[in-house]
């Protein structure tokens, strides 16, 4: 299994050695820490964590609004501590796609199954992302390849799966992909 790498961001400097001392003892690799929440962005950039666990309350940018910034470069997961449960503190981790939520004092028994939970929906998501990108080109090739049958019915002034039938015949005769001999149709025409 893979050594997660996690990133510690808390403004209190007892909070970061506690969390690292757990961490560390339990397997898991402390890439960096900070103490507000432009270090929190500033290191996810440069060191790319599989994981940042942030407090809310921080000065200069809370863990929320960093989190939410880090979100449009990143793919970690976010695990947030607070002393606070407030409901519309719930509503704006949510809304900024945190992946867990602790309250502190943090207990080793809350933080690691926290901590795999949230690498879990980290993972789930990367897997649905691949996912929807796979199924954006096809998509996408099955367009060029409907066009490109548009352009050979109107050339040849035959039917559809004629159209079909000459390119599949074409592009095993050449030894060309179906999408490529497609492209190339769109091409010159």
């Amino acid at each position: 299994m893979k050594r997660l790498k996690i990133l510690i961001v808390d403004d209190e400097p007892i909070t970061r050695l506690d969390l690292k001392e757990m961490l560390e003892e339990n397997g898991y690799e402390v890439v960096g820490e900070g103490k507000n929440g432009n270090e929190a962005i500033e290191k996810a950039r440069t060191l790319q964590p599989d994981l940042i666990i942030m407090d809310v309350k921080m000065p200069e940018m809370n863990g929320v609004k960093a989190a939410s910034v880090i979100r449009g470069f990143s793919d970690c997961a976010v695990l947030l501590l607070t002393a606070y449960s407030y409901r519309e503190l719930i509503e704006d981790a949510k809304k900024a796609s945190i992946n867990a939520y602790l309250v502190k004092p943090v207990k080793e028994r809350e933080l690691l199954p926290a901590i795999e939970i949230a690498f879990s929906q980290r993972e789930q998501l990367q897997t649905l992302n691949e996912k929807v990108k796979k199924m954006e080109q096809k998509m996408e090739d099955r367009k060029k390849i409907e066009k490109a049958k548009g352009i050979l019915m109107k050339e040849w002034n035959c039917s559809e799966e004629q159209a079909y039938r000459q390119m599949r015949q074409k592009s095993m005769s050449n030894q060309m992909s179906l999408i490529k001999l497609a492209e190339q149709i769109i091409e010159r025409s």
